[in-house]
């Protein structure tokens, strides 16, 4: 069983070599108690070994296993793929939280793989987002103060692990950031969140349309969803001006421009740094060339 160098490292720089080591033996486990036959590894994976499989009456599926570190990536994941399964993310089939593992139904080609074009595939993501939002209290989910807590945090630790490689005042922007969002959440008006919308995780649905997968699932502002489409396709940030995509966002779901674009720069910067830890390059470099250039124009 390959596993892909990304999954690899990461759980390697979660210390998670034991994970690595038993993995055969726990997709056999699977295999056996869920009665399927685990196929063809994904290579695309970052947070899972993520393969193909097939149930016992021969229907297609998707077998997820969490890399084995600290947090309930798999419960939240589950949980939201209960409420929002079938709808605007991928239906759940079985789910073990204890070995972090998920069965899922298979869907079709990812929107990164078909070539459209970025107006068009932000239309797509952030339908496909909308169709995840709703009431959901009592999910037992992170909220959006958690993560801006979370990602304040980690943009520090990461940003001296990596040796600095982004500008003090880029920090500095995307720390205000997550400070005016975190004091900003309102229980009363959180809604379920997918939190990691992009488009290697929008595939398309045996009907049609577009269905989410890998959810992180929060209770937050709508606007976190739209806040990680900021972050994606940094070259095209560089371009022109930063803010007529979060204006096209707000314009098209109805959600506060505001919010979009501090979750924005919040996740451009956690994200850049976590790619340059894990060696995925050039978007690391290139999403922390936008967020120096929005920092510098518009300060902490």
């Amino acid at each position: 069983m390959i596993v892909p160098e990304v999954v690899r490292a990461k759980a390697l720089a979660a210390g998670a070599h034991a994970w690595l080591a038993d993995l055969p033996g726990l997709v056999e486990g699977l295999e056996r108690d869920w009665e399927i036959r685990a196929g063809r590894v994904y290579q695309g994976g970052t947070e899972a070994l993520v393969a193909e499989a097939v149930t016992a009456d021969g229907a297609p599926a998707v077998l997820k296993v969490h890399i084995d570190r600290p947090g309930d990536h798999a419960r939240h994941e589950a949980a939201v793929l209960r409420l929002a399964g079938g709808d605007g993310c991928a239906r759940l089939l079985r789910a073990d939280e204890e070995r972090r593992a998920l069965l899922l139904e298979r869907l079709g080609p990812s929107l990164s793989d078909l070539g459209e074009p970025l107006p068009r595939r932000l239309e797509i993501l952030a339908g496909a987002a909308s169709r995840v939002w709703r009431p959901a209290p009592d999910a037992g989910l992170p909220t959006g103060r958690d993560k801006a807590e979370w990602l304040a945090g980690f943009i520090v630790r990461v940003w001296e692990r990596t040796g600095r490689p982004c500008a003090e005042r880029t920090v500095e922007h995307a720390l205000a950031c997550c400070a005016r969002r975190g004091a900003a959440h309102d229980d009363e008006r959180a809604v379920l969140v997918h939190g990691d919308v992009h488009q290697w995780n929008a595939l398309r649905a045996p009907e049609g349309g577009f269905r989410l997968v890998d959810p992180d699932g929060l209770l937050a502002d709508a606007e976190y969803d739209l806040g990680v489409l900021m972050r994606e396709d940094p070259q095209d940030l560089l371009e022109g001006d930063p803010r007529e995509r979060s204006r096209w966002l707000a314009a098209r779901t109805g959600r506060r421009e505001e919010a979009i674009w501090e979750w924005g720069v919040a996740e451009r910067v956690s994200t850049a740094l976590l790619l340059a830890e894990i060696g995925v390059q050039p978007v690391g470099r290139d999403m922390l060339a936008a967020a120096d250039r929005i920092a510098a124009l518009e300060g902490p």
